[in-house]
C-alpha cells in the first residue's frame, strides 16, 4: 500500500531541461539528456487520467456514451478549462476528447471523481498505477497537473507511460490524433502543433506552468517505426517544438536494433525499459514517501505563475498583504460555500483572514472569486499547503494582484 498520508511539503523544483526518444516497440533508448531530473509534469499529468479511463472502458466500469456528474471541485477548477458547470452532466467521450485537444482541468476532475471518488483518492490510484508500469520516480497528486510541490516525474518515467498507452490501449490511441474538439459551439484545437507540421507524429500530450517550463510527450512513426519521445523544460513552446523535431529527426536516423521484443515494465518484471537500455537491473520500487524522502533540490524558486496558452495557472509576487483564492464560480452562494469550507480546514491558519468574493468577467459570462484576505506571504503559503495536501483547491495571491 502506497504511503501518501506521510508525505511531506517538498522544496520547489527550478524547471530544467530534460528530453528522451525511445523505440516503442524495443524500448531501446536513442537518445537522452536529463532523463532522470526531477520536475513537474504539469499538463502531462492529463495521460496517466486518460490512461486509468481507458483501464475503467475496457474492464466495463465506464461507457463512452455515460454521463458524469460535475462536481463543484470540477467547476472550481482554473484554466484552461471547459467551463463546466456543477450540476450538469460530461459525457466520458466528451471529457476524453476536452483533455487531449483542449487540456481541460474541469474535465479531468469529472473523470477521476467518477473513477476514484474523490480527486485525492485517484491520485492515489494514479501512483500505484505510475509504480505498476515501472515509473518509480513519479508522484501524483491531482488529475490534471495543476501546480503542486509534491507532483514530480522525469522525462524517463513519461516515455514508460507513453509506451504504455500505445500497447496497452492502442485502440484509443487515435484520439490523440484529434486536431480539434467541438465543445459548447466553440471549436476547441489540440495544443500540440508539431501534429500539423512534423512527419508521422500522432499525439500525444501537451503541458506547460512556470515551474515546469514547456513540456510535450510525442509519438511519430516513419517507414513502420515508432518512437516515443518526451521534452520537458522548455523555454518556450516554439522552443520546445524545434527542440522535440530535432531529437526525433536524430533519432530517425539512426538504425534500429530491431531483434528484441517489445519491453514494457509491470511491477515485479525483471527489467524495465530504463535497466534494458543501461545494461543494468532496476532499483527495487520505492513508496511515495520514501521517493519524496530522497528529492534533492536546488534552491528554492518562486512557485508557479499564471500559465499562459497550455495549462494550469496561479499568481506570484513578494509583499505582505497577501490572500489566498480557493477556486472561481458560477455563482456567489457556490464561492461562499468553498470559503466555508477552507475555514473549516484550516480555522487557525485563517483566524484573522477575511472572506471576500469578488465577481470577475472572464469569456463574456461573470465568476465569483473565492479568497481569504489580509495575510502574511507565510501564512499564505501554509493555509494553501494545509489545503492542498487535503485534496483542495488554493492559490496564494500576492500584493500585486488585486484582491
Amino acid at each position: 500500500m502506497l504511503a501518501v498520508s506521510v508525505l511531506a511539503p517538498l522544496p520547489a523544483l527550478a524547471a530544467k531541461y530534460a528530453a528522451i526518444v525511445v523505440d516503442a516497440r524495443t524500448g531501446e533508448v536513442l537518445h537522452e539528456e536529463n532523463a532522470d531530473t526531477l520536475t513537474y509534469p504539469a499538463s502531462l499529468t492529463k495521460m496517466m487520467t486518460l490512461y486509468l479511463t481507458f483501464d475503467a472502458l475496457d474492464e466495463g466500469r465506464l461507457r463512452l456514451d455515460q454521463a458524469l456528474p460535475v462536481s463543484a471541485w470540477a467547476e472550481a477548477q482554473s484554466p484552461t478549462k471547459l467551463g463546466l458547470r456543477a450540476g450538469k452532466t460530461l459525457r466520458v467521450e466528451q471529457a476524453i476528447l476536452g483533455l487531449v485537444t483542449k487540456s481541460a482541468n474541469d474535465a479531468s476532475v469529472v473523470l477521476a471523481e467518477a473513477l476514484g471518488g474523490s480527486e485525492a483518492k485517484f491520485a492515489e490510484m494514479m501512483t500505484r498505477k505510475a509504480r505498476e508500469l515501472g515509473m518509480r520516480n513519479t508522484v501524483f497528486r491531482n488529475s490534471n497537473g495543476l501546480p503542486n510541490m509534491q507532483q514530480v516525474t522525469t522525462a524517463r518515467d513519461f516515455s514508460i507511460l507513453s509506451r504504455a498507452m500505445l500497447s496497452d490501449h492502442s485502440r484509443y490511441y487515435p484520439y490523440f490524433s484529434r486536431r480539434a474538439f467541438v465543445y459548447g459551439g466553440r471549436s476547441l484545437n489540440n495544443h500540440n502543433r508539431l501534429m500539423s507540421r512534423y512527419e508521422g507524429m500522432d499525439g500525444i500530450k501537451t503541458g506547460y506552468t512556470v515551474a515546469s517550463g514547456f513540456n510535450l510527450a510525442a509519438s511519430a512513426v516513419r517507414d513502420g517505426r515508432r518512437l516515443v519521445a518526451v521534452v520537458l523544460g522548455g523555454k518556450s513552446a516554439a522552443s520546445r517544438d524545434a527542440r522535440m523535431e530535432a531529437i526525433l529527426d536524430k533519432a530517425f536516423d539512426k538504425p534500429s536494433r530491431g531483434s528484441e521484443a517489445p519491453v514494457v515494465a509491470r511491477a515485479g518484471d525483471e527489467d524495465t525499459p530504463r535497466a534494458v537500455a543501461k545494461g543494468r537491473p532496476p532499483a527495487k520500487p520505492e513508496t511515495i514517501a520514501q521517493l519524496a524522502s530522497t528529492v534533492s533540490t536546488p534552491a528554492a524558486v518562486r512557485p508557479p505563475a499564471r500559465a499562459r496558452d497550455e495549462d494550469a495557472d496561479t499568481t506570484k509576487a513578494d509583499g505582505s498583504k497577501w490572500g489566498v483564492q480557493v477556486g472561481a464560480f458560477s455563482t456567489r452562494e457556490a464561492s461562499k460555500r468553498a470559503l466555508t469550507q477552507a475555514t473549516k480546514q484550516a480555522p487557525f491558519l485563517l483566524r484573522a483572514a477575511k472572506p471576500a468574493v469578488t465577481p470577475v468577467k472572464a469569456n463574456g459570462a461573470t465568476v465569483y472569486r473565492a479568497r481569504m484576505v489580509g495575510l502574511d506571504e507565510g501564512t499564505a503559503r501554509k493555509v494553501c499547503s494545509e489545503l492542498t495536501r487535503n485534496g483542495h483547491r488554493c492559490v496564494p495571491v500576492s500584493p500585486n494582484e488585486k484582491l
